[in-house]
């Protein structure tokens, strides 16, 4: 209506020549599962529960079924060897009890705080009567709600596209694997993780997509039939890749809510390294690093981790957008030294480039080149101390095994050579393992042992 009013000459075929564009675009954004569903928290469709799930015929069989195209036992790995199926569990411990305590609440077990992370958390208008919040996070917590599809999806004509189509989420796809993990692993503007739940007892939280994607008990196979099916295997390096643009615009997306970048007179510390306070007096372990402009000792640092792991990828797609992260990351730790707004605006200037990665990593195929340049790149940047942060040499350390990972998979370690590479990165690990005995001089000499291992 508004656009008849507001040109006088605009006659019937212009607006269905504008109705048809239109239909097109919409057509094209909704047609992208990392943007046409709502994370199953959020899905609006009816939850079943486990026990839909759990039948010997469907996904509950004791051992793969020899001849189907999913293995059918994955009811019994989630039950047995994922750690979702005890989230709700936790918070029955005492370790979770005293959390409550500490933030004033009855019980963990009850907090809506608490659940919206440790359960498929969905309204109860969305709960069928087979459904158990005590299940933890369970089938429909990643997969969706299953009404809809859980009977369409065993018909002799389903297809992965019409599954998702009636309300399945997208795993397979890393951007909508990514935005759906991070919204608990890290928080989204519906629940989110904060200092003062941390430090009321919470461990800290740490993430990387790939890594925790290869952790988690599979149960899935990726072979012909996957990829027939129409999922998609994006492979170690575009999922990392994906995982670490996601991760830094949902931090930047804090510092730019109002809702959410403060608590009371201190901004909200759960973006800020964790590692620059918590750490003893007598370790005198500060230092200027590369990328923070002249923030000096004494002031928080913005846990930059995931920027700089973001600064290495696009410099193999786009070294000019790499340019401009790095311009972009000094200019925000320069602004919180100055004031909340000048902070928000650095914040919003950074987005609008990291923004660019999204689709970019998404269409891009990394090549082996590419995977030898950005691990080279990597252990070079913790060798000249720039990775001395207990964030920065996590995310490195879980950066080296997607790249090692996909460059295995493209054949391009020698299979006679991967034992010891193996090796060699199971001592990075280590040296990464515990956060509170971290020291970058064990963490360097693993990099320095990892690279004759690889050369």
């Amino acid at each position: 209506m508004f656009l008849l009013r507001g040109n006088q000459n605009f006659n019937l075929k212009s607006f269905q020549l504008l109705f048809f564009s239109l239909s097109i675009i919409l057509l094209n954004y909704y047609s992208n599962p990392s943007f046409s569903q709502m994370i199953p928290s959020q899905d609006g469709e009816i939850h079943l529960g486990v026990a839909s799930c759990a039948g010997s015929t469907c996904h509950g069989a004791l051992a793969p079924l020899p001849g189907s195209n999913v293995l059918q036992n994955e009811y019994i790995t989630w039950q047995e060897k994922d750690k979702h199926s005890r989230a709700y569990k936790v918070l029955l411990n005492d370790r979770s009890k005293r959390i409550a305590k500490n933030l004033g609440l009855k019980s963990a077990h009850k907090a809506q705080i608490c659940l919206n992370c440790h359960a498929d958390n969905v309204e109860e208008k969305f709960r069928h009567s087979t459904f158990k919040i005590s299940d933890g996070v369970t089938c429909e917590a990643c997969h969706g709600g299953a009404g809809r599809w859980i009977g369409t999806h065993i018909t002799p004509t389903a297809t992965h596209k019409n599954n998702i189509a009636n309300g399945l989420y997208p795993t397979a796809d890393p951007l909508s694997r990514a935005k759906m993990c991070l919204s608990c692993h890290f928080g989204d503007d519906t629940r989110f993780i904060t200092h003062r739940i941390m430090g009321a007892g919470h461990p800290r939280m740490s993430f990387e997509l790939d890594t925790f994607t290869a952790i988690e008990p599979a149960h899935f196979v990726i072979d012909k039939d996957y990829i027939k099916r129409g999922k998609i295997n994006a492979g170690s390096v575009k999922t990392w890749a994906i995982g670490q643009v996601i991760a830094i615009n949902l931090m930047l997306d804090v510092l730019r809510d109002p809702k959410r970048n403060m608590d009371g007179f201190f901004p909200e510390l759960i973006v800020f390294d964790c590692h620059g306070c918590h750490s003893p007096m007598s370790k005198l372990q500060w230092s200027k690093r590369e990328g923070t402009g002249s923030l000096g000792p004494g002031i928080p640092r913005f846990n930059d981790s995931n920027l700089l792991m973001l600064m290495v990828i696009s410099s193999q797609i786009d070294p000019n957008i790499s340019d401009n992260l790095k311009t972009g990351l000094v200019a925000l730790h320069e602004s919180m030294r100055k004031d909340r707004d000048s902070m928000i605006r650095s914040a919003s200037e950074l987005k609008k480039i990291t923004n660019q990665l999204v689709e970019k990593f998404n269409e891009y195929n990394f090549q082996i080149t590419d995977m030898s340049k950005m691990l080279n790149t990597i252990i070079d940047n913790a060798l000249n101390g720039n990775y001395i942060d207990y964030p920065v040499a996590e995310q490195a350390s879980m950066a080296i095994g997607s790249i090692i990972k996909g460059m295995s998979d493209l054949g391009a370690i020698d299979k006679n050579k991967i034992k010891v590479v193996n090796n060699s990165l199971e001592k990075i690990y280590t040296a990464v393992d515990d956060p509170e005995k971290f020291e970058p001089k064990s963490f360097i000499a693993s990099l320095k042992n990892f690279r004759n291992s690889v050369n």
